[in-house]
């Protein structure tokens, strides 16, 4: 477990959380299951590569992806 490691995965959280608040006052399904996949998806990878890349994808995923 890197540092690096440890503090993508506090921030990618912490704007997952963001996310699934936002969702949930607005009733938008997109930002809520992109918080919860941003707030789980951590725990799970060991790759900081893998971590930027897959946390980066569901950020910009509500902006482009209207339900």
């Amino acid at each position: 477990m890197s540092a690096s490691l440890l503090l993508w995965g506090v921030l990618f959280s912490s704007v997952g959380l963001g996310y699934f608040i936002y969702g949930k006052k607005q009733n938008a399904k997109v930002p809520m299951l992109c918080g919860v996949a941003l707030m789980i998806f951590p725990y799970f990878v060991s790759s900081t590569m893998v971590l930027v890349g897959v946390g980066a994808l569901l950020v910009v995923l509500p902006y482009f992806v209207r339900i």
